[in-house]
């Protein structure tokens, strides 16, 4: 009678752990994990779409798609906001390709002009041109699902790598590889 009374008292204890198990090994290899979620742009392979963005801060020019036709090379699009903790994580990579050479323009996502010189001025610079888009108009154009989004543009305008998400240190390699691929 006393082992009976036990075993029901532990009987709810392990239907909920199995639940629990469950729930975390969907939570982290089901079809819903956070990678599986990000949305690839359908606009790899395609001209930049048109669009004509004023400058994010006066002290820099603004973007369009015709700067990223000019034919001097491919270049590195960045899609960011100051309002984004992942573009903070990202900005020592973007500033260590800049570094490097890497011609990196910028698209400043729903922010204000004193914000992104604020996020500048503490992170850092990387960017030859940024473009305040106010309405997310160019991040939709792009095919881009939020920031921090980057985009290898070769010299005519064409989109030719996606990179979802924040650059890390391991990432670097592969973008400066899409960017050599994109010449």
């Amino acid at each position: 009678m006393v082992h009976k009374r036990r075993l029901v008292l532990w009987v709810p204890l392990a239907f909920a752990l199995i639940f629990f198990g469950i729930f975390a090994y969907t939570l982290y290899f089901g079809n819903d994990s956070p990678q599986q979620r990000a949305i690839e742009s359908q606009m790899i392979g395609d001209q930049v779409p048109p669009f004509a963005l004023e400058p994010a801060i006066p002290a820099m020019p603004g973007l369009s798609s015709a700067d990223l036709a000019r034919g001097d090379g491919p270049r590195l699009v960045n899609l960011f906001a100051s309002w984004c903790v992942p573009c903070i994580a990202e900005a020592p990579q973007l500033m260590q390709l800049a570094e490097a050479g890497v011609p990196i323009d910028a698209i400043a996502i729903r922010d204000r002009p004193e914000d992104v010189a604020a996020f500048l001025g503490r992170w850092g610079n990387p960017y030859q041109r940024i473009g305040a888009d106010d309405d997310s108009r160019a991040m939709l154009a792009f095919g881009s699902s939020g920031v921090p989004e980057s985009f290898v543009v070769d010299a005519d305008g064409v989109i030719t790598h996606q990179h979802i998400g924040d650059i890390r240190p391991e990432d670097v390699p592969a973008i400066l590889q899409a960017l050599e691929e994109a010449r």
